[in-house]
């Protein structure tokens, strides 16, 4: 009960927070962000990288493969990093609120209407994947089933963002940051506590010391006992070298076009506070996984210890329900485990909401600045653009909210989400063609990114419904290389096949 308390409240203090904000977005600018500092950047913008996935997605990777699942945040790091030391400033000094509209200056009109429409298909699988977390907590903890919780999250974020823009986000993810920060500490310090100490866990860990309950729940479940050995557990490479090269590659690319994270830059009130931002919001993302893979790896331990077998509706745990049973699990005494829980379940809702609400601003910008202010109404007034902002951003909000009870029993969330990346970086690619190659068309960036785009679907759909033994390329070839690889290829051959008019080259 306490629990359910303590997160009622932290939505409710976050959509006043939200709605406090509306006095400070009456006009598009405002609305899509304007003039920001450094500390508003960065909350805004961790919001992108420090989301669901950062929480239950990078736990789940804790419990089955063990530290090595925090490349995901490490990795996201790396990306803001790169971003911050070459593109921030130019970015900024190029006075666009979008990436697509960076795109314009180096391509034409059409690449910005093309990469305008992918980058929004991309915002949208991630912010789906949010919300499928956040009715899984809904779920699985407040014993709400899927389909009202994630309905009941919807209105919330929407609500908040509609009112207050980029000033609402801004605002709120100040106090995410600081919530999903704490929660996660308070976590891991109790889980230790819980566990009996560091010796205690690693024991935990050993597949050999499984418990006799253990063994028959997972046998009965037809599954097999973990056989990743105790030390194998605090190596970084566990989860394999090309999923973590595939990540920092992903990263590394896609940040330098992810429009959520790099709205409020595009906003900063200067370019070297728009860079400083960047620096700090990398340190800022980059070990947070490092916390929630420990914690995934503390669910392990007591798993195997026979003290968490079951969740509250008596399903076996696996790594999907890890971290949320362990909050149930994290202190013997109900009331304060319940206080603890609660506080850390606000903070995994805090890491959800932080990352949904910017991606839904952010589509909603796309499709108001790029498609229809650039293309179908150039004339519009600025009231009439606010009026616009608004509609996309809800409507944004109601397609990730309908994807993800369409999509909720999907699997791999984390490797749907890296696709999106995939497509993210490759565009990236052909930005980086337009900016150092002369021959760069606007034709040949067109088709690379419609090629680039379906063939990262394809890839990812395959892998995930066709039988992976009967795929003629290596294992090691991800949906990432594959849609790199084909941006820079297709960029230069279609730029050759459709070369710039003599008025473009002048």
């Amino acid at each position: 009960m306490i629990q359910i308390i303590i997160i009622v409240l932290y939505f409710a203090l976050t959509v006043l927070i939200g709605v406090m904000s509306m006095k400070r977005s009456k006009t598009s600018d405002a609305f899509h962000g304007t003039a920001m500092g450094i500390f508003a950047i960065v909350a805004a913008s961790a919001g992108e990288w420090l989301g669901g996935t950062s929480t239950t997605g990078v736990s789940e990777y804790g419990f089955d493969y063990g530290l090595s699942g925090a490349w995901y945040t490490i990795s996201n790091g790396i990306g803001v990093f790169f971003l911050a030391m070459l593109f921030a400033k130019l970015y900024r000094s190029l006075n666009s609120v979008t990436v697509p509209g960076i795109i314009e200056k180096f391509f034409g009109v059409k690449a910005r209407s093309v990469s305008s429409v992918l980058l929004t298909v991309v915002m949208l699988a991630v912010g789906l994947s949010q919300m499928i977390a956040a009715g899984k907590l809904g779920e699985s903890l407040l014993g709400v089933p899927f389909i009202p919780s994630v309905v009941v999250f919807a209105i919330i974020f929407i609500v908040y963002t509609l009112a207050g823009g980029m000033n609402a986000v801004a605002s709120t993810n100040k106090m995410h940051l600081f919530v999903m920060y704490g929660g996660v500490i308070v976590a891991v310090i109790f889980a230790v506590s819980r566990l009996g100490g560091l010796d205690r866990l690693i024991s935990g860990l050993d597949s050999a010391n499984v418990s006799d309950a253990t063994k028959a729940a997972l046998a009965e479940a037809g599954k097999a006992v973990n056989d990743v050995s105790p030390d194998s557990y605090f190596g970084m490479l566990t989860i394999g070298f090309s999923k973590v090269s595939s990540w920092i590659i992903a990263s590394l690319l896609g940040a330098c076009t992810a429009q959520a994270g790099i709205q409020p830059v595009l906003a900063a009130k200067d370019v070297h506070t728009a860079k400083r931002a960047s620096i700090i919001t990398a340190f800022v993302c980059a070990p947070f996984g490092l916390f929630t893979a420990f914690l995934g790896m503390a669910a392990k331990s007591m798993f195997n210890r026979g003290d968490m077998l079951l969740t509250e509706s008596g399903q076996l745990v696996t790594g999907k329900t890890a971290l949320p049973t362990l909050m149930l699990h994290i202190h013997e005494n109900p009331a304060v485990g319940g206080l603890v829980g609660g506080l850390v379940l606000a903070s995994i809702l805090a890491a959800i909401l932080s990352t949904v609400s910017p991606i839904i601003l952010s589509s909603g910008t796309m499709i108001t600045k790029d498609l229809y202010q650039r293309v179908l109404k150039p004339k519009a007034t600025d009231a009439e653009v606010l009026k616009m902002s608004r509609i996309t951003t809800a409507l944004s909000g109601v397609v990730c909210t309908l994807g993800a009870i369409a999509l909720v029993n999907a699997s791999a969330v984390l490797d749907i989400v890296y696709a999106a990346y995939s497509l993210r970086g490759a565009i990236f690619v052909v930005v980086l063609l337009g900016i150092y190659w002369k021959k760069a068309s606007e034709k040949g960036a067109c088709w690379s990114m419609v090629l680039t785009g379906a063939v990262a679907v394809f890839w990812k759909v395959y892998n995930l419904f066709i039988d992976k033994g009967g795929f003629p390329i290596a294992d090691w070839l991800t949906e990432t290389y594959a849609a790199v690889v084909v941006a820079f290829a297709a960029t230069i051959i279609f730029s050759l096949a459709f070369p710039k008019r003599r008025m473009d080259t002048a």
